[in-house]
């Protein structure tokens, strides 16, 4: 496989590359000249600079490649134009430069269930049912799927939806883990099975499946490890972990929605995205976001190997190194 990954200095694009790279593929990176690029440059990989919104370094970047994984694009932004340009007209831009490169064999699309919407009364989403988006980050994913969909009589596309990804590396998990470190225990949910969740690694190889399989073409898949978790539950695998269950100081949903708004209002000013919004917050308390992935297993013979205390665990385990290995940088300087 000749391949290209945008997003891919971003967490899944990195376990991406390493897999790829793991399998002996010839593998190019689309990146940003800001992009932190440091985890893949011991790999043997090539990297070239641009964005999706540089229609000539679009061009360089397919041109030779015939698998191309998009997974670049934003999931925070100031305002929902800044979505739409990023994520819906930048994939159009990359959907562009492989129809006229001619020789891209697949073109896989990572969208989102942000794209699908959540699930109404608990119902388990399938593939079929009509998506409703609930955010312009969703609605920006929908508008970017429905892209890549136009173009599947001219060239073999794919489109993969993960849930929330957990493993080695999320930012989620780390947030958490701060959180924890502090003693704080964010009020999260109501105790109910509330999403579903896919680790990275698992990603990672529906990724490849979907890429390598004829039956793939032209089909939108979610991807999950096949259950229902509540917030409390995600949270409490996590502390178990750390060893930090006790004397935790629970922070209220209302102190977390104003902390939400204090943000949205100092990157207002700053013009930049906020890191903590109210659609966020709210996003955990008031939607079930549960999706089937049985047809991927059913198409592909997708088998997810990490279910949540699994995919915690290692992710606890790389915070711990990553941790010890700044210890050590400093002690160095």
């Amino acid at each position: 496989m000749k391949a290209l990954v945008t997003g891919a200095s971003g967490f899944i694009g990195r376990r991406l590359v390493l897999e790829l790279a793991r399998r002996g593929h010839r593998t190019a990176c689309l990146v940003r000249p800001t992009s932190n690029t440091a985890p893949l440059r011991d790999l043997p990989v090539e990297f070239v600079i641009g964005d999706l919104g540089d229609t000539a370094s679009l061009a360089r970047a397919v041109k030779g490649r015939d698998h191309v994984f998009h997974l670049a694009g934003i999931i925070q932004a100031v305002d929902g134009p800044a979505f739409e340009t990023a994520n819906a007209a930048g994939t159009r831009n990359l959907v562009d430069a492989c129809q006229a490169a001619a020789g891209v064999k697949r073109l896989v699309f990572v969208s989102s269930i942000a794209a699908a919407g959540p699930s109404p009364d608990r119902k388990v989403l399938t593939e079929d049912d009509e998506p409703r988006p609930v955010s312009a980050y969703g609605r920006s994913k929908l508008a970017a799927e429905r892209v890549v969909l136009e173009a599947k009589t001219r060239m073999p596309v794919t489109i993969v939806r993960p849930p929330n990804v957990i493993g080695p590396g999320s930012k989620e998990i780390e947030v958490a883990i701060g959180l924890l470190r502090k003693r704080l225990l964010p009020a999260l949910g109501d105790g109910r099975p509330r999403t579903s969740l896919v680790d990275v690694d698992d990603l990672v190889e529906a990724l490849l499946l979907a890429a390598e399989d004829p039956r793939s073409a032209g089909q939108t898949y979610f991807v999950t490890d096949g259950r229902t978790y509540a917030w409390p539950e995600i949270m409490a695998a996590v502390a178990e972990e750390l060893g930090a269950k006790r004397f935790m100081v629970k922070v209220p949903f209302a102190v977390q929605l104003l902390a939400a708004r204090l943000a949205e209002t100092a990157a207002r000013l700053g013009r930049r995205p906020p890191l903590l919004t109210r659609e966020i917050v709210r996003a955990a308390r008031d939607y079930f976001w549960i999706y089937d992935g049985s047809k991927i297993e059913r198409e592909l013979g997708f088998h997810p190997r990490y279910g949540l205390r699994e995919s915690v665990r290692r992710a606890v385990e790389e915070s711990r190194l990553g941790r010890q290995g700044l210890a050590g940088r400093k002690r160095e300087a």
